[in-house]
């Protein structure tokens, strides 16, 4: 049965450790359900639930609404955990705490709409600035149909990313905070990997957008938004759109290898092919010794930057663009190298491997997905690098 964790909400402030130990918890419930989730193609309610009560998303939202103001490493850590369990599931977590953490730099009035009365109120978003804002006294009128928008079946609200228009010229891109009764979800997913995200399509359609629920998105690429006058914890402060941010998806892509990981090595112990023990070859134990390796590579490439540079804005240092190059060149490399072993682990696993029932060929298709969003580019992020470092 996938019931919900029967556990009260708690309201006490976790360390880093109790964090840890809870996604740990709740990573073999999310293997449990992630068959329902793919068929649902969205997260099951049961697991926004135990998000709820067990404070995952809460994670890097403001204390004065309820939240820790965790480390943008410590949420990176709760999320590959979760990742290992069930890939789709995990990315829920992972990008609804990400724009709590996001809402906390738009102006305060806007974190108070959202927040003052329900503090696990949910926010969906979709970055791409297809939206259009035209200026009306007192805010904005804003249209726009939006992609890719992950559990926003289980959203209260959505961030949209758009311009606004100033005497035919476009102003931006910036972000928009629209309630969830001025939207329209659009059920179009249907994929092959991720499925159990929902990220569904939604569309606005001339909504009023009071001039406090606009993100400056250059501040906001700056680590610079309102919010940090009065959230001043380090975690505001990270520059958007930065390798800093999108180790999140690099975070989620290693907690999937990990899955395929342990997938593969439960599975290939007991098999048997033509009356052979498939764990017995020595071309196994380098394919498991390989892979292993990788992935635990890609872990320490994308960790450690992350800490590096969120060490460095702690301190005070300028987040030069090199520094983005650097991190944004980790946070991919490690999603490839990721994609590199579990490809091999999947490809030596023989053909009942690709049984629909089996949780191996799932958590690989939630990596594909998950490698080829576009902030893991490999190619851009190389480009990217060499021409800063050989400047």
């Amino acid at each position: 049965m996938n019931l919900a964790i029967e556990r009260p909400r708690d309201t006490s402030v976790p360390g880093v450790a109790e964090l840890l130990d809870r996604a740990r918890q709740l990573a073999p419930r999310l293997r449990e359900r992630s068959g329902q989730a793919e068929q649902m193609r969205r997260v099951p309610d049961e697991t926004v639930n135990d998000y709820k009560a067990m404070g995952l998303i809460r994670a890097t939202q403001p204390k004065r609404f309820g939240g820790y103001e965790i480390d943008w490493d410590t949420l990176c850590e709760v999320s590959q955990i979760l990742a290992a369990g069930c890939g789709s599931q995990a990315w829920i977590q992972r990008i609804m705490a990400d724009h709590a953490q996001m809402l906390g730099t738009f102006p305060v009035e806007a974190q108070d709409d959202v927040w003052r009365f329900n503090e696990d109120a949910l926010i969906s978003a979709s970055f791409d600035p297809v939206g259009r804002a035209e200026p009306v006294q007192g805010g904005f009128i804003f249209s726009g149909r939006h992609g890719f928008s992950s559990g926003v079946d289980h959203a209260d609200w959505v961030i949209c990313g758009g311009y606004i228009l100033r005497d035919g010229a476009k102003d931006g891109p910036h972000f928009f905070l629209v309630p969830r009764s001025d939207i329209t979800i659009i059920d179009d997913w249907n994929m092959m990997g991720l499925s159990g995200t929902g990220s569904k399509t939604f569309e606005v359609a001339n909504a009023f957008i009071p001039e406090h629920r606009m993100l400056d998105g250059k501040l906001a690429n700056r680590g610079e938004g309102p919010g940090t006058k009065v959230n001043k914890t380090l975690v505001y402060r990270i520059p958007r759109g930065s390798g800093i941010t999108t180790a999140g998806f690099a975070a989620l892509t290693v907690g999937m290898a990990k899955g395929v990981l342990q997938e593969w090595l439960d599975y290939t112990r007991e098999r048997k092919s033509r009356g052979v023990s498939i764990a017995d070859l020595a071309t196994t134990q380098e394919i498991a010794a390989r892979s292993s390796g990788e992935i635990a590579a890609a872990e320490a490439l994308y960790l450690s930057s992350l800490k590096q540079s969120v060490r460095g804005i702690e301190m005070g240092q300028p987040v030069t663009a090199f520094m983005k190059a650097t991190s944004k060149r980790n946070v991919c490399l490690a999603a490839q190298m990721c994609l590199k072993a579990t490809t091999r682990l999947f490809n030596s696993a023989g053909g009942r491997a690709l049984s629909l029932d089996g949780h191996l060929q799932r958590q690989y298709r939630n990596l594909l997905g998950a490698a080829s969003h576009h902030a893991l580019v490999w190619e851009d992020a190389a480009v990217e690098y060499g021409a800063l470092a050989l400047k």
